[in-house]
């Protein structure tokens, strides 16, 4: 393995994991309270989101960047061009794919399932629990789909980050660095590297998924 691939690779993998972990804990309370809970909006909200679900990430980078540099409102935390800036970046991406998939998970679901498991004697967690035990199918697309859009995702990373080589670079950002170079060669290598690290993460989560269906 090339110097530094090793390192590379990594931080790209801990970034981008940070960063879908998180939105799954805030994306997925947040899908199933939109399709379990009627409220006025509902609709209005679910287009935001699906808006928020093709967002380009430089247009999220530059929001973040505007938020946190030197002069902007979180500044002084001294956050930007470093790991957890792209990891905001990232989770910001990342939370409309997990609310968007978690919505349309739930809502797949019949109607009455939650009356039919309250009426049982379940109470308000434990039916969020069966329920989303029903829909892990869709749940772990989400996660599938929301690790798929961060970890390949170069805009928002290299403005945030600044696609430093000690602390920022990641798999994508030396793909850029090293395609601008001509170094080709080095650039397939990261590119391959970049494709089967996506593929182990998609395998396992699949293998999940599909456990003890027919």
């Amino acid at each position: 393995m090339q110097p530094g691939l090793l390192v590379i690779s990594v931080r790209t993998l801990a970034i981008s994991g940070v960063a879908t972990l998180l939105a799954i804990v805030v994306g997925v309370p947040i899908g199933y309270l939109i399709a379990r809970r009627p409220f006025f909006g509902r609709t209005a909200l679910l287009g935001f989101v699906n808006t928020g679900m093709g967002m380009p990430p430089v247009v999220v980078g530059l929001v973040v960047w505007l938020v946190l540099v030197r002069n902007g409102p979180f500044g002084p935390l001294g956050l930007i061009y470093t790991p957890s800036a792209m990891m905001l970046a990232q989770f910001l991406l990342a939370t409309p794919v997990i609310v968007g998939f978690t919505t349309a998970s739930f809502q797949a679901l019949p109607p009455r399932l939650s009356d039919l498991l309250r009426s049982l004697g379940a109470g308000p967690f434990r039916t969020a629990w069966l329920l989303a035990r029903e829909a892990h199918i869709g749940l772990l697309a989400a996660v599938m789909a929301a690790f798929g859009a961060v970890v390949s995702e170069v805009g928002a990373s290299m403005i945030v980050g600044g696609n430093l080589a000690r602390s920022t670079r990641v798999l994508t950002t030396a793909i850029v660095t090293e395609t601008s170079r001509g170094d080709v060669e080095r650039a397939l290598l990261l590119g391959i590297v970049l494709f089967a690290l996506s593929l182990v993460v998609s395998l396992v989560l699949t293998v999940v998924q599909q456990r003890n269906r027919p």
